[in-house]
């Protein structure tokens, strides 16, 4: 079994930075075949934020050239450094990892809130 633990969120103006770290227990996120980010916004559905998978990043259009997704396996964390927020970038942000191809897991979401 796999746990993940977010943190990182909380509110910022626009403009403004925050880093968000995704802590995996359980087993190591080497052995993931994807791990990433998504976010749900009140009445929208989830969508992908970033995504590593095999060692590939894919990004939502929305977010390119501003968001940064990383990982270190020594400390079994995946972080997503996001820089210029924007008002629409407001969302609950769930760390995800998929692992032997079938089984995913998600954490629990912290809140990111962009003021204008």
């Amino acid at each position: 079994q796999v746990q993940l633990v977010e943190s990182g969120g909380g509110l910022v103006q626009a403009g403004g930075s925050l880093r968000l770290s995704c802590a995996a227990s359980g087993r190591s996120i080497f052995w993931a075949h994807a791990m990433g980010w998504y976010r749900q916004a009140p009445g929208n559905q989830r969508e992908l934020v970033a995504l590593i998978t095999s060692g590939d990043t894919n990004y939502a259009d929305s977010v390119k050239g501003r968001f940064t997704i990383s990982s270190d396996n020594a400390k079994n964390t995946v972080y997503l450094q996001m820089n210029s927020l924007k008002p629409e970038d407001t969302a609950v942000y769930y760390c995800y990892a998929r692992y032997d191809f079938t089984t995913s897991y998600w954490g629990q979401g912290t809140q990111v809130t962009v003021s204008s």
